[in-house]
């Protein structure tokens, strides 16, 4: 299954919740309605907003670092030969930027211990 945008929106719509500041006597019997949620409107902001600050800081060159899941890392390649595959002719390949992305020791760990959980079965 793949993740998308509107995933995520979902999904920090449904975890993130703020405290209400005044707690009615209902609260006090229903702990969790002591709470609200964000908005889809609002998810949608703050997952958009963060991906334009990801966006931005690499198309300054800057790595961007996420502790605990990964390195996203600018990398830039120069001007070099090619061949295009369908006619076989030689060309020159400009040079480019390119984004590469780095796991965290944490997150391999993690996908490792799943992939044995799969094997075992």
């Amino acid at each position: 299954m793949t993740l998308t945008k509107m995933d995520i929106v979902k999904n920090v719509r449904h975890s993130v919740r703020f405290k209400n500041r005044r707690k009615s006597a209902q609260q006090y019997l229903f702990p969790e309605l002591n709470c609200t949620f964000l908005s889809q409107k609002r998810a949608n902001e703050l997952v958009n907003s963060l991906f334009e600050t990801i966006k931005q800081t690499l198309a300054k060159g800057e790595n961007v670092v996420i502790s605990g899941f990964g390195k996203f890392q600018v990398k830039f390649k120069w001007t070099r030969k090619g061949r295009n595959p369908h006619t076989g002719e030689m060309i020159i390949l400009k040079s480019r930027r390119t984004v590469t992305f780095k796991t965290s020791p944490k997150l391999k760990e993690k996908l490792n211990m799943q992939a044995h959980r799969h094997d075992k079965t």
